[in-house]
């Protein structure tokens, strides 16, 4: 597997945006707008690649000089439960700090918080709904050496 950041609007995006809608979105109900690819310029776009074809992709989106957003993580079907997951936000993690981002966070869908948690994100508040499912906000410090799971 190779970790790439993704062009927006590349052949490579085009794979990460249908991944992403068939196990984030559409069993949720929900497509993507243009306005959201649109917005999607500004925000980068990792992923695992193999054979062209996205393995496991994340959107960062950088919320100021210090602070990065991890959203819409996923891994292909066929490759959950191999590490896959794990290795991306690795590999992410030290990218971002190496561009000047001190701390990352996410909002969890209930059933990754252990994941999560396992490579050292802690959660914050309270429990909330988004997109009509339960979540947690998640953060981690990049200075912090990485957990291995």
């Amino acid at each position: 597997m190779e970790f790439v950041e993704i062009d927006w609007n590349s052949n490579l995006y085009s794979l990460e945006i249908e991944l992403r809608a068939r196990l984030l979105r559409t069993p949720l109900g929900l497509t993507f707008s243009s306005e959201e690819l649109e917005a999607e310029s500004a925000e980068l776009h990792f992923a695992l690649v193999d054979k062209d074809q996205v393995r496991a992709c994340a959107v960062i989106v950088p919320l100021s000089s210090d602070l990065a957003k991890l959203r819409q993580m996923v891994v292909h079907e066929n490759y959950q439960r191999q590490g896959l997951g794990s290795s991306l936000i690795r590999q992410i993690e030290p990218t971002l700090q190496h561009r000047g981002f001190q701390k990352i966070e996410l909002n969890a869908r209930e059933e990754a918080v252990n994941f999560y948690q396992r490579l050292g994100y802690q959660t914050v508040g309270d429990r909330f709904m988004e997109v009509g499912i339960g979540h947690w906000k998640m953060y981690r410090p990049l200075d912090q050496p990485a957990r291995h799971v």
